[in-house]
């Protein structure tokens, strides 16, 4: 679980608090408001799935953006579990340095494994395994 899982976690817990009644019905309104703005946050701080295909990015946080450095994008924030906004969220819902040691940080995906296909082309490599016999010549090595 990484950090965005351990803050939806603590929102879906405070949530059915709200609805099992455990907090003061002066104090019901404001607290589901603050899970939604929660909430809200987390959508907006996620990662980003834009960045997937390149491994620098893809464990970087959508929310806070990428900055262009000379011929490519460098992100604000490399990994999910740096990202400040998140860290303000989680320290809100009793996040402590201990909890945050513990959580998984977020990788880059594994690339996905090398075709046959050299170059990129469509067809696979000539091969003269199938030549047959009546056109090999005196030095044939298949």
């Amino acid at each position: 679980m990484d950090l965005h899982a351990w803050i939806t976690q603590q929102v879906d817990h405070v949530e059915r608090m709200i609805d099992e009644g455990e907090f003061p019905p002066s104090q019901t309104e404001g607290v589901r408001l603050r899970c939604e703005a929660d909430r809200r946050i987390l959508a907006r701080h996620r990662l980003d799935p834009l960045a997937s295909n390149s491994p620098k990015l893809a464990a970087a946080c959508e929310g806070c953006g990428v900055e262009w450095v000379q011929d490519y994008c460098e992100p604000f924030v490399d990994n999910l579990n740096d990202c400040p906004e998140l860290l303000d969220l989680a320290h809100a819902h009793g996040m402590t340095p201990e909890i945050l040691a513990g959580l998984d940080r977020p990788q880059p995906p594994e690339p996905p494994p090398r075709s046959e296909r050299r170059l990129g082309l469509a067809t696979p490599p000539i091969t003269t395994s199938d030549v047959p016999a009546a056109l090999r010549g005196p030095r044939w090595k298949p």
